[in-house]
Order: structure tokens, then C-alpha cells, then sequence
């Protein structure tokens, strides 16, 4: 939970969901931020088990492998099995 916790972080596993993984270039340009700042917190997101990196050459493609964090950034995203709205 305290990983997903931080805006950034909680968008990158949103983002990672979305996309069924991506590297850090097609991260920084989706968020805006600067590269460091993405590594920083992909490595926090890899520390806690929620995201691991699969290298492709000289790219390293991310993606979510915990279930519980999927469920939950969906949850919290509203997009649980389909849903637009979080229920009540």
C-alpha cells in the first residue's frame, strides 16, 4: 500500500496496466516528468514487488506482476471488471 500511495507511483502502475507495460522513455513523455524521477520510482514500485523489467536490448520494458496491486489501482481507478464509477 505504501508504494502505491504516492501520486506518481500509483499513476505509473495505472499507466503500466493500461498500456500491458512500457519502458521508461514512453512513461517520462506520458507523465511529463523527467527521466530520474521515473527511475527513482519504478525502483521503489520494483522493491516492493509490484513491477519488474524484462530487458529488450538496450530498452527494459516494465510491467505489473502483482495481482493484489492490480485489483487495487483498478479499484481505485474506477475500472474494476468494466466499472466507470467506484462503488459506493
Amino acid at each position: 500500500m505504501k508504494a502505491l500511495a504516492h501520486p506518481t507511483r500509483l499513476c505509473i502502475v495505472n499507466g503500466l496496466l493500461r498500456e500491458e507495460g512500457c519502458n521508461v522513455n514512453r512513461i517520462k513523455e506520458c507523465l511529463n516528468l523527467p527521466q530520474s524521477t521515473v527511475s527513482q520510482q519504478l525502483a521503489i514500485l520494483r522493491a516492493a514487488g509490484i513491477v519488474e523489467g524484462e530487458r529488450h536490448g538496450v530498452e527494459v520494458c516494465y510491467r505489473v506482476v502483482d495481482d493484489r496491486a492490480k485489483r487495487l489501482v483498478r479499484t481505485l481507478m474506477g475500472d474494476a471488471e468494466g466499472q466507470t464509477d467506484i462503488p459506493k
